[in-house]
């Protein structure tokens, strides 16, 4: 073959092709070798059963906030890999898929569970892995005594009760009787609810309890109307029987004020509630109320902008709960990006020094030995009025 100058060019590439190929291949391995791994986050949440209010949108906001941090990049450069399942609120199946998530999908960090129960039945198995949880649920057994690698997302139910204690108080009413669930949650908060009124000047005159699957519970408020000196009623209840009980006590005709923990901090509890609902007091977080904040309130700004992505996406507001899954996976995004490090004991450890997050919850200001970091101070007093929240301003009825 007569070598011309184009013959000589091919042959040279041809000579040549191999090697830049080669070189392509070891830029490109060069480039995954240095290339992040994932940050894998797992999450156990009651999408369906008795606590779906709960669940339902604690999940949406995962799956949300998860596909919009990877559309931004990530976190410190690393895609967030979401394995979430439905505990379909049972204690039972909850400890099942905690195992799976630490076994089988290898997390970094867990967000869960929903309720107490759940969160309890894995608190055992997440403290022999070393794997930090950050649990949605309400129960102060959760981090009192302290767990190493559990934290709670929302207030416990002794910092609850004692914001309404004080705002009882704040209206003259010193006797109280309490109906509250036998469930996880309702024992803890009866427990916190006789540890925090003494010291708000609160004297509980008499306590009822229902079973949670109860259906009425007219035979213990008719005994907590004749007990004597009572001038208002704690419930103590979250989901159907929460709903039961308010039921029941706008049956009965009562007139004294009906008091709500934030368990009860969502527009499911209205709706399924109807008029029952009608007039009562809860404290709450200051997602409920985001339009009813001042202007200067530097924690509108990010309740606001988390409840305008929220409805969006899913035509819908968002929940006391669901704000809470929103924080849990924001102080994880900020360990993350501080300690720059996807290792279970760094994130931990990230979490546990946070200080100055303002979050969808409140303030976090987290330390070894308090595992929630929220006070008082970041919870509102808010009042059912016309089927709608309404932001009550400090000392008011």
């Amino acid at each position: 073959m007569k070598l011309t100058m184009k013959n000589a060019k091919k042959a040279l590439w041809a000579a040549l092709l191999p090697v830049v190929l080669a070189g392509s291949l070891l830029v490109a391995d060069d480039a995954a070798a240095q290339g992040k791994p994932p940050l894998k986050v797992g999450a156990y949440v009651s999408v369906t059963g008795a606590a779906s209010f709960l669940g339902s949108g604690e999940m949406k906001t995962l799956e949300l906030y998860v596909d919009m941090l990877n559309k931004a990049g990530g976190v410190d450069g690393r895609r967030v890999e979401l394995f979430a399942y439905d505990d379909e609120t049972d204690a039972a199946r909850a400890n099942t898929l905690v195992k799976r998530l630490l076994s089988n999908d290898q997390v970094h960090a867990i967000i869960g569970g929903s309720t107490t129960g759940a969160t309890m039945s894995a608190v055992p198995l997440v403290e022999r892995a070393g794997i930090p949880m950050l649990s949605l649920a309400g129960g102060s057994e959760i981090v009192e005594p302290i767990k190493k690698n559990v934290f709670k997302m929302n207030h416990t139910d002794l910092v609850a009760v004692t914001k309404l204690f004080e705002h009882m108080a704040s209206q003259g009413i010193k006797n109280v009787g309490i109906i509250a669930g036998t469930d996880a949650f309702g024992r803890g908060a009866l427990v916190a609810s006789q540890k925090a009124a003494p010291k708000k000047g609160i004297k509980i005159v008499r306590e009822e309890a229902f079973n949670p699957k109860d259906t009425d519970m007219t035979t213990q408020l008719v005994k907590l109307r004749q007990e004597p000196g009572i001038q208002a009623i704690l419930n103590l209840g979250f989901g159907e029987p929460a709903v039961m009980v308010a039921r029941s006590y706008r049956q009965l005709g009562l007139t004294l004020p009906h008091y709500g923990t934030h368990a009860l901090a969502s527009d499911s509890f209205i709706k399924l509630a109807g008029p029952a609902a009608e007039n009562m007091i809860m404290t709450n977080g200051a997602i409920l109320v985001s339009d009813q904040l001042a202007k200067e309130d530097p924690q509108g700004v990010v309740v606001r902008e988390y409840v305008k992505a929220y409805k969006d996406k899913f035509g819908e507001a968002p929940s006391f709960f669901a704000g809470n899954a929103y924080d849990a996976l924001m102080l994880i995004k900020n360990a993350v990006q501080t300690t720059g490090s996807v290792d279970p004991q760094k994130i931990r450890e990230g979490i546990e020094k946070t200080s100055s997050y303002l979050g969808v919850t409140g303030a976090f200001r987290m330390s070894e030995t308090d595992h929630v970091g929220l006070a008082t101070d970041s919870l509102k007093m808010v009042r059912v009025k016309d089927g709608k929240w309404l932001l009550l301003p400090e000392g008011t009825r």
